[in-house]
């Protein structure tokens, strides 16, 4: 056995260790890194748990890559129609990566009830729309059923459901402008069939969603014209370099556009919590770090008299240093072991019974979201145990200072 580590161990499992004049500041440094720990595995799960979510559901309503006339390109109503027959629909071939391709098309129009009336954008949608992202959302009702005859069910959302009075089942007239705005708007009537609720409320005060042949036939469009396509990729981190290659694939009379360009300030507020983050960590670990620090001092100070036997009796003053670096260790990863588990139990918690509550208004999530990232728990664990070890070697530097006659009558 290693001779540094088995007196490292023995000095942890000593009966007076406990009793010990260093033992409360032992406790002091346990419990701050345990408190860092917990407050950096929980920063960074809440912090990609927020940008995952609201990535999410900024995809469900726009796909990542948006493909539109290039007067469609600032507009969520579609302006003016483009053929479905094109190379990458329904599939792209030539690019890997690519999840999924949809029509759609959007129109404005305004609801008109006995009480109420609110502006919003018709999103026509076909029969591949992807709708396992939008039914999380889905509160009561179901989603519409786009069979091959046209009917009139549409899913709008629960802010102005209760802005209008209207519930699932309800039917209500909505009026659209007809192209050029001359004469007499066209009347559609809906049946209410869903009622959703994503908490983004730049979403969710804007959308109807119903059959994209609504739209078709209020433009006067040909059968096989659609507004836009919306493509989803299977890897949102490589989001700018799939935009490039599906600009560069498509027609030079079209154009692409990824969700990060169109809600730029939405993503470039998202990218603040990285910095918050970092900064969070950088905090906990030099926290950590003093309280070891001092705990160690207070360590060697304890044991000079040990010190300066074991200097006595031959041991290099690095040898010396192994042991207390080893005590050290010990009271870092015992720390970690709580912290971990204390975090992780929060986590859980948060993730499956959603006891933090937030203001949607200001974080687009009614409850805050968790992602539990192993790897980025596993390389704060490893950086903590690390960054504290390596700059312990400092103050351990003191017990090459410590002379073995002065030890030896040290009380």
């Amino acid at each position: 056995m290693n001779l540094e580590y088995f007196i490292a161990r023995r000095l942890v499992t000593a009966k007076n260790h406990k009793s010990s004049i260093s033992a409360p500041i032992i406790k002091i440094a346990i419990i701050a890194i345990a408190v860092g720990v917990i407050m950096m595995i929980v920063a960074v799960a809440t912090g990609f748990g927020l940008q995952d979510k609201i990535r999410e559901k900024v995809s469900a309503f726009n796909g990542h890559v948006i493909i539109s006339n290039f007067d469609d390109n600032e507009s969520e109503v579609s302006v003016a129609p483009l053929s479905i027959h094109q190379d990458f629909y329904p599939k792209f071939k030539n690019i890997q990566g690519i999840d999924h391709v949809q029509a759609v098309a959007a129109k404005a129009g305004i609801i008109r009830t006995a009480d109420a009336f609110e502006g919003v954008v018709f999103k026509g949608v076909g029969k591949e729309y992807k709708w396992n992202i939008l039914e999380e959302y889905i509160v009561d009702g179901r989603k519409p059923d786009l069979k091959n005859t046209l009917n009139t069910e549409v899913l709008l959302s629960q802010y102005l459901a209760d802005r209008l009075q209207l519930k699932v089942g309800d039917k209500f007239n909505t009026y659209f402008m007809k192209e050029g705005g001359n004469g007499m708007p066209n009347l559609r009537v809906f049946k209410l069939v869903g009622i959703y609720n994503s908490g983004f409320q730049e979403f969710d005060s804007t959308f109807l969603i119903g059959d994209i042949r609504h739209v078709q036939r209020i433009n006067k469009w040909k059968d096989g014209q659609v507004g836009s396509f919306e493509v989803f990729i299977d890897d949102f981190s490589q989001i700018e370099e799939k935009g490039e290659e599906i600009y560069k694939a498509i027609p030079s009379t079209l154009t692409a556009q990824t969700i990060e360009e169109k809600y730029i300030n939405i993503f470039e507020w998202l990218k603040l919590f990285d910095t918050n983050i970092i900064v969070i960590i950088v905090i906990m670990i030099i926290v950590s770090t003093i309280n070891m620090v001092v705990a160690l001092l207070v360590l060697i100070l304890e044991r000079t008299q040990m010190v300066g036997m074991l200097k006595a009796l031959g041991a290099s003053n690095w040898s010396v240093r192994k042991i207390f670096l080893y005590n050290a260790g010990y009271l870092i990863i015992k720390g970690l072991f709580w912290g971990n588990l204390i975090s992780i139990g929060l986590l859980l918690t948060q993730k499956y019974f959603g006891v933090i509550k937030l203001p949607p208004e200001n974080y687009y999530v009614n409850v805050a979201p968790v992602t539990i990232h192993i790897p980025a728990i596993l390389l704060i664990n490893l950086g903590t145990v690390i960054v504290c070890l390596a700059l312990l070697l400092i103050p351990s530097y003191i017990i090459t200072k410590i002379s073995p006659v002065k030890a030896l009558r040290f009380d």
